[in-house]
């Protein structure tokens, strides 16, 4: 009686991690689809442009800090989140553009740079280096100290 009792449990157990795991792999198979989706607009939609960095700072989205029809087209999810947010300077105008984590470190203050802009999307900064980039340029600034 007592062993029929957690049989059943584990099956239903079993049957229930089951079904998540089928819909977290649906799941994510359509947040990739949508991924591409949307690299795929970036890519055509990309513009480059020269910038200079006034003001940099993270945080989650407050009404004012992009404009309204952008806010009302984000979803609720995503106004959750924290955000990087670039105040600059484009041409004669100062507006509020959005990056990710790596090229928002990257981005020095109160300099002009050259950036690949899709909409408020930073997608690139040329001069970017990469962390191997990185560390060659450190190996090679040691050698030639010891020299």
């Amino acid at each position: 009686m007592f062993g029929t009792w957690i049989i059943d449990f584990l099956l239903i157990a079993m049957a229930v991690v089951g079904i998540g795991v089928v819909a977290f792999y649906m799941f994510s198979k359509w947040s990739y689809k949508k991924m591409g989706e949307h690299q795929e607009l970036i890519e055509r939609t990309r513009q480059s442009a020269t910038i200079f960095v006034i003001d940099k700072s993270r945080g989650r989205l407050k009404p004012g800090v992009l404009p309204k029809a952008v806010t009302d087209q984000m979803p609720r999810s995503a106004k959750l989140l924290k955000m990087n947010f670039i105040k600059a300077k484009v041409g004669p105008q100062i507006v509020t553009l959005v990056c990710d984590n790596n090229i928002y470190k990257a981005i020095p203050l109160k300099k002009n740079i050259k950036v690949e802009v899709s909409g408020i999307y930073i997608s690139s900064m040329q001069g970017l280096k990469t962390k191997e980039e990185i560390k060659a340029m450190k190996k090679n600034k040691k050698e030639k100290e010891k020299k």
